[in-house]
């Protein structure tokens, strides 16, 4: 399923270099129970960004983005093709049922 270009690329006059990532995992840390990881991946499932947030106790809540606008020099490559197939999936699933800032 081919993805919309307005949607894999954020055009805003402040930053039109802007990649837009969807939320493809959430997971905790295997060492430290107070770490959430968050991957974002591309729509194509081929770039992806991690990030870590340490939570400070059972209070501290956030909300999650469904998507995050990124600059493409802060994206890896997802190299595995297992992987790039399931963020691939995971990213067209997410954009079929949420807005780029719903919380997830």
């Amino acid at each position: 399923m081919p993805v919309a270009p307005e949607r894999a690329v954020m055009t805003d006059a402040a930053d039109d270099d802007t990649v837009r990532t969807w939320l493809v995992e959430r997971s905790y840390g295997d060492d430290e129970l107070n770490i959430i990881i968050l991957v974002y991946a591309t729509p194509d499932g081929e770039r992806y960004l991690r990030k870590e947030l340490a939570l400070r106790g059972p209070w501290d809540a956030r909300d999650t983005p469904a998507a995050i606008d990124v600059d493409p020099d802060d994206l890896g490559d997802v190299t595995d093709p297992d992987e790039r197939e399931r963020y691939r999936t995971e990213a067209e699933r997410m954009m079929a049922k949420h807005d780029p800032d719903d919380a997830v």
